[in-house]
């Protein structure tokens, strides 16, 4: 069963009224492959651009993105996040790896909120 279409197959918003309040957590990560060159700059320290600070503004926009959730999903609930944490490292050979967390004391889940932030983290490191 589809959770957010109705009996008569229109879109609706999931009633989250009578659940309980639970603490919820969601893990999401992202990855971004880089040129080698780039990625050579970022091994050895290089992490800013034109544009500023790469992984710092990537795990800004990231939160950012995160709290904003339920504007850019349909029907996504909107949350105040209790916590967001975005962690961004280098892998072996020209891979950045984005890990977002995200969790809240809430009636519904946090795991759109998390692939969003982890998305639009990926997204702003490659735009930079």
């Amino acid at each position: 069963m589809l959770t957010h279409v109705d009996e008569a197959g229109r879109p609706r918003m999931v009633d989250v009224s009578a659940k309980d309040v639970s603490f919820r957590t969601a893990k999401a990560v992202c990855e971004v492959y880089l040129p080698e060159a780039v990625a050579r700059h970022v091994r050895d320290g290089v992490l800013d651009s034109k544009k500023g600070p790469v992984f710092h503004t990537a795990i800004i926009a990231g939160v950012m993105a995160a709290k904003r959730t339920h504007e850019l999903i349909p029907f996504c609930h909107p949350i105040g996040l209790d916590r967001c944490d975005i962690r961004i490292e280098m892998a072996s050979g020209d891979r950045a790896v984005i890990e977002c967390e995200t969790a809240v004391r809430h009636r519904t889940g946090v795991e759109m909120e998390a692939l969003t932030g982890a998305a639009v983290a990926a997204l702003t490191i490659y735009d930079m």
